[in-house]
């Protein structure tokens, strides 16, 4: 199978599969589920099918917003089988963001059909090369929150994920990658790093993700830094569907 082959079968329906991970607040009387993080994998029995090899097959085609458009497509119908009301995040490239532009209008047509509100959507913005075209990049985060669309960055503190990109993007959530959040329990220059980005966070208006949080002694500490959003096998692997709220139990419930 030629490479072009390999691309335009991957973009078939159905040959994507979606899987969700709760994103956790912890400060509320009783566990609440903030938002689903959506994640896609590729094709199953296939090299694709790990999400590291799919998204860096992607962009080694340059093919990052048909993929993305596929993604997008594919965790929006899933996510019919969750609550009705919970709020969905969703990986973009920063580059898909620059260069498609009727992006927004694909998502907005694609959540109608699957009967899901933008207000509902929080887009997370990945990316890992510069540069891209930064004026088409803005006017798009513009007009997605024009349409009631949440803001992530993601992997904040890793690659493009610097200062740079956090002053572009102006985002709603800080998500710490799970690098800084790992062993923090016993690392005081992790828990300072922690404790920076959620002091920058709280002066952007934003809140904070930890992500990977794998343990009580780490979610004691990011707990005590007053972040209180977390998402991490703590609390469940990427399942499908109803799954990943079944696996947390009958304590916990969505935030409205």
């Amino acid at each position: 199978m030629t490479n072009d082959t390999l691309l335009e079968n991957l973009l078939e329906p159905g040959r994507l599969s979606a899987v969700f991970q709760p994103i956790l607040e912890i400060a509320t009387p009783g566990m609440k589920v903030h938002a689903f993080e959506c994640l896609t994998r590729g094709p199953a029995g296939t090299n694709l099918e790990s999400p590291s090899v799919l998204f860096e097959y992607a962009r080694r085609k340059h093919a990052e917003g048909p993929v993305d458009r596929a993604c997008v497509a594919t965790v929006l119908n899933a996510a019919r089988a969750l609550p009705v009301g919970a709020r969905l995040s969703i990986n973009v490239h920063a580059s898909t963001l620059s260069r498609d532009h009727e992006f927004i209008v694909f998502l907005g047509d694609t959540a109608e059909v699957c009967g899901i509100a933008l207000d509902r959507v929080i887009i997370e913005v990945v990316e890992h090369v510069f540069p891209w075209d930064r004026s088409s990049f803005l006017n798009c985060l513009e007009g997605l929150r024009a349409v009631g669309v949440a803001i992530a960055l993601d992997d904040i503190g890793l690659g493009q994920s610097n200062y740079h990109m956090i002053l572009d993007t102006r985002p709603d959530y800080f998500k710490i990658d799970g690098y800084f959040v790992k062993g923090c329990r016993t690392d005081f220059y992790r828990q300072a790093v922690l404790e920076s980005i959620a002091g920058l966070a709280r002066r952007f208006g934003a809140r904070v993700v930890a992500e990977a949080v794998e343990n009580e002694g780490d979610l004691s500490i990011v707990a005590g830094l007053g972040i209180d959003l977390v998402q991490g096998w703590l609390f469940g692997k990427p399942a499908a569907g109803t799954e990943s709220l079944a696996a947390l139990g009958p304590g916990v419930s969505l935030a409205t």
